[in-house]
């Protein structure tokens, strides 16, 4: 399973210890470094290029002594192949420059799990970390009094049904007591990707992406999908990306 590597950076301790601790429960994320300023994060950064073992994403607190977080964002963002920047602060005006920075999230403190979760889900995507053929899971469901194991790799898509989810596979489908956001943080190493509130989708299934007067779909096997026009963006890079990489494949 390819996992993230990333820096947190605050300067207030108890706000950089809450979140490397967040983050380190996170299983897309394998490595957590962490500095108190700007500067330290700049080395931290420059160490981790020289060893051939870059930092993929940073989050970054945006009110701090020496250099804020809106100049790193903008250093960062020079770099020959940029990490992925998350701000993560406790105040609002700061959202126009982040967009200028392209970066990924903005999260105000105190930071939510959910909110983090979602942060990290964009970064993955974005890193290209939910690939095809990645970690399988199995899911325990109930047929008949016989409990039977439904493996990842078998899923097209999963749908919301409250604290529930319905599992869509080529044979039927099976309702199993687990929040579709759980799955989502679950299956994301596997290749699954949110493309509404109520749906979780297998990329490798996704057959057809439809963009017609600003509303956006999918073509999963004989279903069609919404996608929800805060997913459609990302959606639609990744497809791109997954399309040119199929290309470039010998």
């Amino acid at each position: 399973m390819a996992q993230l590597r990333v820096l947190a950076v605050d300067d207030e301790l108890p706000a950089l210890e809450d979140l490397s601790y967040l983050l380190r429960a996170d299983p897309r994320i394998g490595e957590v470094a962490s500095a108190r300023d700007g500067a330290a994060a700049l080395r931290l950064l420059d160490r981790a290029i020289a060893d051939g073992r870059p930092i993929d994403a940073v989050f970054l607190d945006i009110r701090m002594r020496g250099l804020d977080g809106v100049v790193l964002g903008r250093l960062l963002s020079q770099f020959a192949n940029p990490p992925r920047v998350v701000f993560v602060t406790a105040y609002e005006e700061h959202a126009v420059d982040a967009f200028e920075i392209k970066a990924e999230d903005y999260l105000l403190k105190p930071v939510r799990p959910e909110r983090l979760a979602e942060a990290i889900r964009r970064v993955a995507v974005s890193a290209d970390v939910p690939v095809e053929g990645g970690e399988t899971d199995t899911i325990p469901v109930e047929l008949g009094g016989v409990t039977r194991f439904v493996s990842s790799a078998d899923v097209i898509y999963v749908e919301a049904h409250g604290d529930y989810a319905r599992l869509h596979t080529a044979t039927g489908s099976h309702l199993v007591r687990i929040p579709l956001a759980t799955l989502e943080e679950r299956w994301a190493s596997a290749g699954f990707v949110r493309v509404h509130r109520s749906h979780l989708v297998a990329v490798k299934h996704i057959e057809e992406l439809h963009i017609d007067s600003g509303k956006c779909t999918v073509r999963v096997g004989d279903t069609e999908l919404p996608v929800s026009r805060r997913h459609t963006r990302e959606l639609r890079d990744l497809l791109v990306r997954r399309a040119r990489k199929a290309r470039s494949a010998p």
